[in-house]
C-alpha cells in the first residue's frame, strides 16, 4: 500500500509476475525511494485537502470556539453531515476510470492533476461558503472528490511499477503513511490557524497553497516506471523490472473484467475494504464533533485530540510494514497469513476498542481518547492486509482494481456520515453515540470474517497479459480461440 526528472514515455508496459531469481539490492537511496518520498507527501496533501472541513467546519458553525471575526454558517448536523459527506460523491465517481487510464496513460500526470485541482478548489473554498452557502461548498467538495478520485488507483499502479516483490509491503506502507501524516498534521493545524487571527478560511489556504506546490515538485521528479526514469542506475532498474519478470512495451494490457468481478478473493479484498471504510471515516469526520460535544473539548484540544489517534496510526505504520516483509522474507509466515495476521489486526483490535468507547460516561474523556487512539492507531496495519492485497492478487491489474475497491469501499464513506447525522439528533447525548459506535464495530467484524475467510495472496491466472488479436492478422483461428478462452478463465 494505506509504497533528475522522469520524462514522459510508453506508459502501456505490462509485467508478467514470475517468481524468479532477483540481482542483489542495490544499496543506499535509490530512485524507487524517491518515488516513494513523493508518493508519500503526495498522499499527505491529498488526505490533508480531504480532511481540512472537519475541523474547520466546527469553527464556521460556531465562530465563538474559534475566532469571532469571521462569518458563522448557521448549519444543522444533517446539514453538516451532508456537506462532510459531499466529497465522497464525486470520489467514486471517477474510481475505475481511474484505474484504467492509469494503466494506460500512466499515474504521473494524473496524480499531478488530481492533487493540483483539489488544492486549487480549496483555496476557493472560502469564498464558495460566503456567496453560495452549504450548496456551493457540498458542490465545490463534489468537485474535489472527482479529482482525488484518480489519486488511490495511479499510487498502485506506482507501487505496481515501482516497489520490488521483497520491499512491496516496506514502500507500499511508506507511501501510504503519508494518508496519516497528512492527516495528523491538518487536524494539529486546523485549530490553531481557525483560533489565529487569519480565522478558518487560513485552513484552506494554506493547505491548498502547499496542495499546488507538491504538484509542480512532482512534475519534475516524479516518474511513470524506472524504464521511464533517466536517473536511476541500471544495477536498481534491473532489481526492480526483475521482480515483475520480462517486461513487453508493445501491447495495451486487456483487462479481465469478468475474471476480476468473480474472483472470491477479489470480493473478499472489496468487502474487506469497504469495511475499513466504513469504520474509518465515520472516526474521521465525526471525531471532532464527538469531541466538542461529548468530550466538551474546545477547538484547540479538540484538534489536536483528534488528530492524536491518526498519529499513533502513521507511527504504527513504520512498525507494522518491516515486521511483515521480515516475517514474510524469512518465511516465518506465509504472505497469505500475513496478510490476514495483520488485517485481523487492524480491523478486529478496533472493533474491541469501539465496544468499550460504546460504555464510556460523558465523563470519561481520558478513557474514550484512548480508545479512540486505540480503534484508529491499530488500523494502519491493514496496510499489510487488505491495502496491498491488490498487488499479491494481479499487479498487472492493480490500479484497475484499487479503483474498483475503493469505488465500493467510499460508498460507505458517504452513507457512514449520513447514517450519523440521522443517529445522532442530539449531539451531547452519549447514548446516541454509542449506535454509531455499535455499527461500525458490526461491520468491522464482518469485513475481516470475509477476508479471513475467502482472501489469498498468490497471483491469479487472469493477472498474466494476453494479446489483443484482431481479425485481420495472420493466426490461426485455433490460436484466437485458446487466447479468447485463457482470457476469459476466472479461476482463483
Amino acid at each position: 500500500m494505506p509504497f533528475g526528472c522522469g520524462c514522459c514515455g510508453d506508459s502501456t508496459t505490462r509485467y508478467e509476475y514470475r517468481p524468479i531469481g532477483q540481482p542483489q539490492q542495490p544499496s543506499g537511496f535509490g530512485a524507487r525511494h524517491l518515488q516513494t518520498v513523493l508518493l508519500f507527501f503526495g498522499l499527505t496533501m491529498a488526505y490533508a485537502l480531504r480532511v481540512n472541513l472537519s475541523v474547520a467546519i466546527v469553527a464556521m458553525t460556531d465562530r465563538h470556539a474559534a475566532n469571532d471575526d469571521f462569518e458563522e454558517f448557521k448549519w444543522d448536523e444533517r446539514i453538516k453531515s451532508r456537506i462532510l459527506s459531499s466529497f465522497f460523491w464525486g470520489y467514486v465517481v471517477t474510481q475505475i476510470p481511474a484505474g484504467q487510464m492509469a494503466q494506460r496513460f500512466g499515474p504521473k500526470i494524473l496524480l499531478m492533476f488530481s492533487i493540483g485541482v483539489c488544492a486549487l478548489l480549496a483555496v476557493l473554498t472560502p469564498l464558495c461558503a460566503h456567496v453560495g452557502g452549504a450548496t456551493a461548498v457540498m458542490g465545490l467538495r463534489i468537485l474535489q472528490g472527482l479529482s482525488q478520485g484518480f489519486v488511490f488507483p495511479s499510487t498502485h499502479t506506482m507501487l505496481s511499477r515501482w516497489a520490488p516483490a521483497s520491499e512491496r509491503g516496506r514502500l507500499g506502507t511508506l507511501s501510504y503513511a503519508g494518508a496519516q501524516f497528512g492527516t495528523v498534521i491538518m487536524l494539529a493545524i486546523s485549530g490553531v490557524l481557525a483560533s489565529s487571527s487569519m480565522g478558518w478560511p487560513s485552513i484552506f489556504y494554506i493547505s491548498g497553497a502547499i496542495g499546488i506546490l507538491w504538484s509542480v515538485v512532482w512534475f519534475f521528479y516524479g516518474s511513470n516506471s524506472p524504464a521511464e526514469y533517466r536517473g536511476i542506475s541500471p544495477e536498481e532498474r534491473e532489481f526492480i523490472e526483475s521482480s515483475f519478470g520480462q517486461q513487453d512495451h508493445s501491447q495495451k494490457i486487456v483487462t479481465p473484467w469478468i475474471a476480476i468481478l468473480t474472483s472470491a478473493p477479489m470480493i473478499a479484498l472489496t468487502v474487506s475494504h469497504m469495511a475499513h471504510n466504513w469504520g474509518f471515516w465515520t472516526l474521521l469526520t465525526e471525531m471532532p464533533t464527538y469531541m466538542k460535544e461529548v468530550l466538551e473539548k474546545d477547538i484547540k484540544k479538540n484538534a489536536l485530540l483528534s488528530s492524536l489517534p491518526y498519529l499513533v496510526m502513521w507511527l504504527l505504520s513504520f512498525v507494522f510494514s518491516p515486521l511483515s516483509d521480515f516475517l514474510i522474507n524469512r518465511q516465518y509466515l506465509s504472505r497469505v497469513v500475513s496478510r490476514k495476521l495483520f488485517n485481523t489486526i487492524g480491523l478486529w483490535v478496533p472493533m474491541v476498542a469501539l465496544l468499550g468507547l460504546a460504555f464510556v460516561p460523558k465523563g470519561g474523556s481520558d478513557l474514550a481518547i484512548v480508545l479512540l487512539t486505540l480503534a484508529v492507531g491499530i488500523n494502519s496495519a491493514t496496510y499489510l492486509g487488505f491495502q496491498v492485497n491488490h498487488l499479491d492478487l494481479a499487479p498487472n491489474h492493480a490500479g484497475t482494481m484499487m479503483g474498483i475497491t475503493n469505488c465500493a469501499a467510499n460508498i460507505m464513506s458517504i452513507i457512514a456520515p449520513l447514517i450519523v447525522g440521522e443517529v445522532i439528533t442530539d449531539a451531547t447525548d452519549p447514548v446516541q453515540w454509542r449506535n454509531v459506535f455499535y455499527i461500525a464495530a458490526a461491520i468491522y467484524f464482518f469485513g475481516n470474517l470475509t477476508f479471513l475467510i475467502f482472501g489469498k495472496a498468490d497471483v491469479q491466472r487472469w493477472n498474466e497479459p494476453v494479446p489483443q488479436v484482431t481479425s485481420d492478422t495472420n493466426v490461426p483461428s485455433n490460436v484466437q480461440n485458446n487466447q479468447t478462452t485463457n482470457n476469459t478463465d476466472h479461476s482463483d
